[in-house]
């Protein structure tokens, strides 16, 4: 097998490595990156990976993640690494952390939660109670939720 790229190297922006294997639509998903943006974005699914047997992985150039943006990554690619690249050079390398606190970006899967309410203006809100295996907890029912829970 050829060990030449697959895809080329981007001059500056963000690479998504170690995304789990078929969840890179979803990591865009999260982004809120749709294609329509303008952003030249790559995406490469179920690579081989030594850590993972198979991965994703995401390029986006001229953007750089917000730190909670790459937070939220980790609800559903908890093994990514992001890499910072400016002149087509990694500047900065760093896995992803659950972060402490996610609001508005997920639903609860509790029916009877009032962040379900077609009339109520309730963000949904979800702290995280337990790091390793990450447990989140919604604010308003008290329901618990794994990272897989919440997508």
């Amino acid at each position: 097998m050829s060990k030449e790229l697959l895809v080329s190297k981007i001059e500056n922006g963000t690479v998504i490595d170690h995304i789990p294997a078929g969840r890179a639509l979803t990591v865009l998903r999260i982004l809120g990156i749709s294609g329509k943006e303008g952003l030249r974005v790559a995406l490469v699914m179920n690579v081989e990976s030594k850590k993972l047997g198979r991965k994703d992985i995401v390029k986006i150039e001229g953007r750089e993640l917000t730190p909670e943006e790459v937070n939220i990554i980790s609800a559903v690619a908890p093994t990514a690494t992001i890499n910072i690249i400016r002149n087509f050079a990694v500047v900065k390398k760093f896995k992803v952390t659950p972060p402490d606190v996610i609001r508005g970006r997920f639903k609860c899967k509790n029916p009877t939660c009032v962040t379900n309410a077609p009339r109520e203006p309730v963000e949904p809100t979800f702290y995280l109670v337990r790091r390793e295996p990450p447990l989140f907890i919604c604010a308003y029912c008290g329901r618990y939720h794994e990272l897989g829970d919440l997508l």
